[in-house]
């Protein structure tokens, strides 16, 4: 059995130190209030007796006071809880040294793992990430109510990001760029006016992304469509400087020409900027900027063409990648990048199907971008088309005071997210049980990201100036706090859920993709959705179902319930759970199948969902590809693309990439052995960075990747 202690690290159950307790205690009681060795041995059996794998430590010390009671020695349990609680006065005195001190030495491998964003081993890394051990601490210990924590431990929820809960601030958002560049900013006290240029803008918006960054933890989305003002004010600027100059001394065809001449260039050198800046920047957290950029031609924006322009050249240099310290072209981890799909780039004879075709072209080399169609969208979100925030969460349709639409300059507060398939293993196919479960664990992760929102509660639009006072997310007073965000659905909070799939296994017998399946995988997710419903009516706060990609949480809740429950076939002997909806990588379907499955399911998980496809050696199947996207803008509304195809960045090879006999990741073509440098890993959603697996040493973790 393990035992697990309140800091949520695991050791080996010893029945010693259950005996040394209860006899310290002992010595302390009168004769006749003693217990005698026989009992302490009864007492212990009955703690083994319940064969659990996994066991909370309170849950032990629980049993050990109801059994004295149970003996008639009240004043021995008196003396064992006193004995108890003066031990954990000594607890909380100090529970962080451990965790920080092999986080200096290296050797703390779970914080090291937690975010593949992050170099661990860097000093400037390791500052943000000993506060965040210190910030968990105090969460699990002070801030959150015991029985969230307790919830949290056991893998019944999951209480995201409790290394920031300390701070005041928030998850996720859409940056306001459009405010921030027309009306001008402020960034350490320095005014940053109208840019006049397309590379200024450009200069301005990483500034922007880099100062968003620093005072958040999750991600934010900027619409590029803004830039597109900017490249034509370059372009009138460009016009008038060779007007002036050469008008009446070369024709005015090659005065365009020349004009079109340094515009390119210029576009050129601002996408440069804007991608080099975000991957080379290092945010106060320790990290480059969680950045998402959001690919949209609306019909009727003026400067439809410049960005068509801007959008073909971000795709151009995502194809081509950064050169990494060697000089060789690899995938940048950042930004993502989001495509809009829509009646003119369809690829049905549309005007820019030529820039979809680029989309394609990229996806099949770099992954990148995702793709969103405008047609199932606007079915879905009251006629509109937005982006995700970084995080990939959906906003709810709000309207400002004038009636108008408002998406960006919007936020997530927060998430909590459901373990299902524990409420399967709990109900044992009982439907009756699993709803009564279900209903208790809801109320559960409601408390919890109530402790989310009133954390934010009262908080001064002067802890980030860039958000709240400076147009990022809002243009509040000094002093002002920030509460009115918080209510009216301005704002977003987010329960999302790990596996329905194998929750529909366990209490149907059957994968939710079959029809028996499918109705009591519906009316879960339709359970979920009610629920936020209600409590936004409930609250007036933006409840919403988030359909999150949060693979380690995959992981984890499938790696508690094996510990404390067992391995059950098709849940937990897989060692993950299926993320959200998702149909179970191993199921034979076909990507058409799979993206018109599964869009049933993110209609009803509007604060968050994405889908995704597996294509054998993309690179080399383009016609297959392009017939996928043809079919994701009528069927689907958020969709990505995931291979199987390895590739070495060092030599170019695309075959299988082997594990040798040393148990090393190695190129056949060129011995390349840093991992590093060859995309091995299978991206079920989410981030994709060739430092993925950047401390994965083990056969599991190799393993895992190839099972992926």
């Amino acid at each position: 059995m393990k035992v697990i202690k309140r800091d949520g690290s695991t050791v080996l159950y010893d029945r010693s130190k259950i005996v040394t307790a209860i006899q310290k205690a002992n010595a302390e009681v009168e004769a006749c209030e003693k217990i005698d060795d026989e009992s302490i041995e009864g007492i212990v059996n009955a703690i083994e007796e319940k064969n659990r794998s996994r066991m909370l430590v309170e849950d032990i010390q629980d049993i050990i006071e109801q059994k004295l009671m149970d003996e008639k020695k009240f004043v021995l349990a008196k003396t064992y809880i006193i004995y108890r609680y003066s031990r954990e006065l000594v607890r909380k005195a100090n529970t962080t040294d451990d965790s920080i001190l092999s986080l200096i030495k290296n050797s703390n491998k779970d914080v090291m793992e937690e975010n593949s964003n992050k170099n661990a081993i860097c000093a400037s890394t390791q500052r943000d990430l000993i506060a965040g051990e210190v910030s968990k601490d105090l969460t699990k210990r002070v801030l959150l109510p015991e029985k969230i924590s307790k919830a949290h431990e056991e893998g019944a929820i999951h209480f995201h990001d409790a290394d920031y809960f300390l701070q005041p601030i928030f998850n996720c958002c859409l940056i306001n760029i459009s405010d921030m560049l027309e009306n001008g900013t402020v960034m350490n006290g320095k005014l940053i006016e109208s840019p006049k240029s397309f590379q200024v803008a450009c200069t301005v918006v990483t500034q922007i992304i880099a100062a968003v960054a620093s005072s958040q933890y999750g991600g934010q989305s900027v619409d590029i469509k803004h830039l597109g003002k900017y490249l034509r004010k370059s372009y009138d600027k460009y016009k008038r400087q060779m007007t002036a100059k050469y008008a009446g001394k070369v024709p005015d065809d090659i005065i365009e020409s020349m004009v079109n001449d340094r515009l390119r260039d210029e576009l050129k050198s601002g996408v440069q900027t804007i991608q080099y800046q975000i991957n080379t920047l290092m945010t106060t957290n320790g990290q480059s900027p969680f950045v998402t950029l959001f690919l949209n031609l609306e019909k009727d924006d003026e400067y439809i063409e410049e960005n068509a322009m801007i959008i073909e050249e971000i795709l151009r240099q995502r194809y081509e990648g950064i050169k990494n310290e060697k000089g060789v072209y690899v995938t940048p981890a950042f930004p993502k990048l989001v495509y809009v799909l829509d009646e003119h780039n369809c690829l049905k004879g549309g005007k820019y199907d030529y820039i979809t075709k680029m989309a394609v072209k990229c996806s099949a080399k770099r992954l990148y971008p995702d793709y969103i169609s405008a047609k199932k969208m606007r079915e879905n979100y009251e006629g509109n088309v937005f982006s995700p925030m970084g995080c990939r969460s959906f906003l709810s349709p709000w309207k400002d005071e004038n009636g108008n639409y408002k998406f960006e300059g919007r936020f997530n507060q927060g998430v909590v997210s459901l373990n299902l398939p524990q409420i399967g293993i709990l109900a044992k196919g009982d439907e009756e049980k699993f709803w009564e479960i279900m209903e208790e664990r809801l109320q559960l992760c409601f408390e919890a990201l109530m402790c989310r929102h009133n954390a934010l509660m009262g908080i001064k639009s002067d802890v980030s100036p860039v958000h709240w006072q400076y147009g990022a997310l809002a243009r509040l007073d000094k002093g002002e706090t920030i509460d009115k965000l918080l209510f009216g659905g301005y704002s977003s909070i987010s329960l999302g859920y790990i596996g329905l799939y194998e929750v529909t296994k366990l209490m149907k017998g059957c994968s939710h993709t079959e029809e028996e399946g499918k109705d009591f995988a519906l009316r879960v997710m339709q359970k979920l959705r009610d629920t936020t419903d209600r409590w936004r009516k409930e609250t007036n706060i933006g409840f919403a179902l988030y359909g999150t990609p949060a693979e380690s949480l995959c992981y984890r809740f499938a790696r508690i319930d094996k510990e404390r429950f067992g391995t059950i076939p098709d849940v937990t002997d897989k060692g993950y759970y299926t993320n959200s909806y998702h149909v179970d990588v191993r199921e034979k379907i076909d990507a058409f199948d799979k993206f018109k499955f599964e869009s049933q399911f993110q209609k009803i998980s509007s604060g968050g969902a994405i889908s995704y496809v597996e294509i054998p050696n993309m690179r080399h199947n383009l016609e297959a590809l392009e017939s996928i996207v043809k079919f994701i803008y009528d069927n689907i509304q958020y969709a990505e693309f995931n291979t199987k195809s390895d590739y070495c960045h060092v030599c170019g090879y695309d075959g299988e990439i082997i594990i040798n006999d040393d148990n090393e990741w190695e190129c056949p073509n060129c011995g390349n052995k840093d991992h590093a440098k060859m995309n091995v890993t299978r991206r079920t959603c989410g981030y994709l960075g060739e430092n993925f697996w950047n401390v994965g040493k083990t056969k599991e973790i190799k393993a895992r990747v190839l099972h992926i």
